[in-house]
């Protein structure tokens, strides 16, 4: 576990006096003033513990504490003051985020204690951290087995927009690029709470009740409050209650946020899963792009121009990478092997879509309905050269 300590101080000979006497118990780096400090960690950003006196020229030790809580958001950090003020105590720990505030001269045994807990502190939030990311990425790996399992034809769907958003962050700026990726991959997740019979009529193109209508309107709420409540995702869960959101406020959810206001990954999902719906009918990219400018009040303008100037530029240079595969067997699939082509049973019955990884789920079902029903092979899985 990390023991690295970071002590800035402005006073070289009490930084050697920490160095000595705490040499045996941590590992101790010293440096002058805040902005050397800063320097250091955005280097090495393995402190567990930062400890900071408060009056050093230039850069106080409240503005460094809260720099350094943007560079380091786990390490602790740990106040030293000759002066006590209340003002200074209520600006330590609403900026820099303080653990413990302690007044200069501080005896030995105290400064030292305080250290171990800090330590403490800091293993609790990392096993903390550890332990939730675990948790959800278990959490989204379930989901979209589930998806995959139940509803091919659809998770097929958010392969392709997962894709086409992986595809964009390259060249444009995407904020929260991790929570863009899950709510592509999760954003029909609400389809596992829509009764069968009306998913089924969806596919075969038959005509809807109003009621089933409204049942199926709703899918981005069933799939939100299926997330909302798993750690981390709130922000996921948000982005897919508004993914069917118009520009203008119209559509779903009917209430009044509209443009600006309503999320970018709302704003962008909407356009690029529009996109793909249009695509799927057997439309061209170009010919898309003139259906969803069409579309008056529909999309952010300037995301919607952006986007797509992008996507036909990538279009016209025919620049693209080789993709080589390889013909196998039921027998040779592979978890993590990625489909170039649709599984169907031997009577036409989708399984899995072209584009999907494979896991080990998936290919114990495949196997299952190899037995039972039988597949059609071969398979194509894509391959690496090296």
């Amino acid at each position: 576990m990390n023991k690295r300590i970071l002590i800035v101080d402005d006073d070289p000979n009490i930084l050697d006096g920490y160095k000595r006497s705490l040499r045996h118990q941590f590992e101790v780096s010293t440096t002058l003033g805040g902005e050397s400090a800063l320097a250091i960690i955005y280097e090495n950003k393995a402190f567990a513990v930062i400890v900071s006196d408060m009056a050093m020229p230039g850069m106080n030790g409240v503005q460094f504490l809260a720099e350094a809580k943007e560079l380091v958001p786990d390490s602790v950090r740990i106040m030293l003051t000759g002066h006590a003020d209340q003002d200074t105590a209520i600006n330590a720990v609403n900026d820099g985020n303080i653990f413990r505030f302690l007044t200069k001269p501080c005896p030995d045994d105290i400064f030292t204690k305080t250290l171990e807990a800090g330590m403490d502190q800091y293993k609790l939030k990392i096993l903390e951290k550890e332990l939730l990311e675990k948790t959800l990425n278990g959490s989204i790996k379930v989901l979209t087995e589930i998806l995959s399992l139940y509803h091919p034809e659809i998770f097929c769907y958010s392969v392709k927009l997962k894709g086409l958003i992986q595809d964009i962050a390259k060249s444009l700026n995407i904020p929260a690029f991790w929570e863009m990726e899950v709510a592509a991959m999760l954003a029909p997740i609400g389809f596992v709470g829509i009764p069968p019979e009306i998913i089924s009529k969806v596919q075969n193109g038959e005509d809807l009740s109003s009621s089933e209508q409204e049942i199926l309107a709703r899918n981005p709420e069933i799939g939100a409050r299926l997330l909302a409540n798993i750690p981390r995702l709130e922000p996921v869960s948000k982005i897919i209650y508004y993914q069917n959101k118009r520009y203008d406020g119209t559509g779903f959810p009917k209430d009044s946020v509209s443009g600006e206001k309503i999320l970018f990954g709302a704003r962008l999902l909407k356009i690029l899963s529009d996109l793909i719906q249009i695509e799927s009918n057997g439309i061209s990219r170009s010919q898309a792009v003139q259906q969803l400018k069409s579309r008056y009040g529909w999309y952010d303008p300037k995301m919607l121009e952006t986007i797509t100037t992008y996507l036909l530029g990538k279009e016209t240079s025919g620049v693209s990478e080789p993709v080589f595969t390889k013909s196998v067997s039921i027998k040779e699939l592979e978890a993590g092997q990625i489909l170039r082509s649709d599984i169907e049973t031997a009577a036409g019955a989708l399984l899995l879509s072209a584009g999907q990884r494979l896991s080990l789920v998936n290919i114990n079902r495949l196997r299952n309905y190899a037995e039972m029903t039988g597949i059609k092979e071969p398979i194509q899985v894509e391959i690496t050269i090296s």
